[in-house]
């Protein structure tokens, strides 16, 4: 399950000396981090999950090919596995 993101204000300062704290934050509660320099927004600190989800949308082709490649297990084939579905489906186009 998926943490809804939440956004905190940082100074520049905080952040550079809290920077490992940010970063744990950011990734395992899913925190945002808006970093201001003298008063000023400069920088959004966010976990690379947070990014790939929110900020670089996949097209919903994609999303909808991996949400039901997980519903039926394929995430979790090893490489000989893929690499046999692979030679099966070329032998077949033969």
């Amino acid at each position: 399950m998926t943490i809804k993101p939440k956004t905190k204000m940082i100074d520049a300062l905080s952040a550079r000396t809290r920077f490992g704290e940010v970063m744990e934050s950011a990734e395992k509660q899913n925190t945002r981090f808006l970093v201001s320099r003298r008063g000023k927004p400069k920088v959004v600190i966010l976990s690379v999950e947070d990014y790939l989800r929110n900020i670089l949308k996949k097209p919903d082709l994609l999303a909808e090919i991996q949400e039901n490649s997980q519903k039926v297990g394929l995430d979790k084939m090893t490489d000989q596995e893929i690499m046999a579905e692979i030679r099966s489906a070329r032998a077949s186009q033969k």
